[in-house]
């Protein structure tokens, strides 16, 4: 098996540099490094690095429903960032719930040198705790208050939704409704904040009946929808916030055989996999899951390697609308077209 001392004399660096980097310290020769532990298959001995530095090799993350594919793409990140320095991730799912993520939490403390977390609320203060107790944390999609404190990788949840505001009222669209996620989370706070926006500036308000709050789950999604085109006047456009709930607004659609885009066009935040493939593609607000988990993963490691005392860094990552065939300007449909839909639920 290939030594640290191989891995130093392939990259040209010292054993110090190496053992450095194994560390998530910034060095010069970063590069060179990574190619020789690629090369030499090089893995390091965690038992002994733990017993030398105290440290446990492994890394807490909780996230709030590990069902959704953007946590599963973000977990992606996090292993790709920190596999070659043989940290393992010990993975917990808190369900959205406060209590059962401060069990989480707690049971893991003491376990692992660090915490991804992505809150299941805003008012969470188990996290809190984690930072008085010195474990080192970064936040991830989600922040909490008082979250000053803690680094934190999220996406312009805002310009997101305002993009895709934007793009319905630019195709014509009035009677646009908006299945969102709970306001006690980031991104349900933001994407809200940013649709209604871009809306106002282009004069218009959401019926109270289109404006529609769901749990960021699939069957929330459906069920929300169903109750849209039951509506008396359902709306020509819908806006859902994240992918699960997408998913659902499409599964009502199917099941009320309504045309999209020719009736309902539909505007997700995230994309679905394989969303160009589905008939009609998905128009979405796309973000850099992967990349969000490897950042947080960096900033992670970095606190680790004894470098706590810099300030906390929030990274926002850009989004981007991706314009596929399941939006489109809106059609005159019959009035009585919401009641005979649901005759046939």
């Amino acid at each position: 098996m290939s030594t640290i001392h191989d891995v130093a004399h392939r990259a040209g660096v010292s054993v110090s540099t190496v053992s450095r980097w194994l560390a998530g310290q910034p060095v010069r020769s970063a590069q060179a490094v990574a190619q020789a532990v690629d090369e030499l298959g090089y893995k390091p001995n965690v038992m002994a690095q733990s017993l030398k530095s105290g440290r446990r090799g492994a890394i807490g993350v909780v996230v709030p429903d590990i069902s959704n594919p953007f946590f599963a793409a973000v977990v992606k990140g996090l292993e790709q960032a920190c596999r070659q320095l043989s940290y393992r991730l010990l993975l917990a799912n808190s369900d959205e719930s406060n209590e059962l993520e401060a069990e989480i939490l707690a049971d893991l403390t003491g376990r692992v040198d660090g915490f991804i977390l992505a809150p299941a609320h805003e008012q969470d203060r188990a996290t809190l705790r984690l930072h008085d107790a010195g474990v080192p944390v970064v936040l991830i999609d989600r922040e909490v208050e008082g979250g000053e404190l803690f680094d934190v990788v999220v996406v312009d949840n805002v310009g997101g939704a305002a993009s895709a505001a934007r793009h319905l009222a630019g195709l014509g669209h009035t009677e646009i409704a908006m299945i969102n996620g709970p306001v006690d989370t980031t991104p349900g706070r933001e994407r809200r904040e940013g649709f209604l926006a871009a809306l106002a500036e282009a004069g218009i308000e959401l019926r109270p009946e289109h404006d529609l709050t769901g749990d960021f789950r699939e069957g929330s999604g459906r069920n929300l929808t169903l109750q849209l085109l039951g509506l008396p006047h359902p709306p020509t456009a819908i806006f859902t916030a994240n992918n699960l709930m997408t998913a659902g607004a499409l599964t009502a659609m199917r099941d009320m055989r309504v045309d999209v885009p020719g009736e309902v066009s539909i505007v997700g935040f995230d994309d679905l996999s394989l969303g160009d493939l589905l008939r009609p593609p998905l128009t979405c607000v796309s973000r850099p899951d992967v990349e969000q988990g490897a950042l947080a993963m960096r900033l992670l490691l970095s606190r680790i390697a004894d470098r706590s005392q810099d300030p906390p860094r929030r990274v926002v990552l850009d989004t981007h609308l991706v314009v596929r065939g399941s939006t489109a300007p809106p059609a005159p449909r019959p009035s009585r077209r919401a009641p005979h839909r649901a005759g046939r639920a």
